[in-house]
């Protein structure tokens, strides 16, 4: 009987350490997928940073001003026909 009991025992210590190694292993799972999604975030975020930055620059304000057809006060435009598309 006593060698029952503490087959009964072994088994139960046996079974939370399964459980806890389980859960150990899950939870290490979405810590490693949550780290992925930092990494996404941080490089989207650089990329943006990057194209603010790109943005505020006056020289970009005035090429895509210009590829819109815009033109300064007072200037005439000219539009240039027959040329091929690139």
């Amino acid at each position: 009987m006593g060698r029952v009991g503490l087959l009964v025992v072994l088994a139960i210590v046996v079974g939370l350490y399964v459980q806890h190694a389980l859960s150990y292993l899950s939870l290490r799972a979405q810590a490693e997928q949550q780290l992925s999604i930092v990494h996404d975030l941080v490089h989207d975020n650089a990329q943006l940073e990057r194209q603010q930055s790109s943005l505020r620059n006056p020289a970009t304000i005035m090429y895509d001003a210009r590829a819109l057809g815009m033109v300064w006060p007072g200037e005439r435009p000219y539009v240039v026909m027959g040329l091929p598309n690139p």
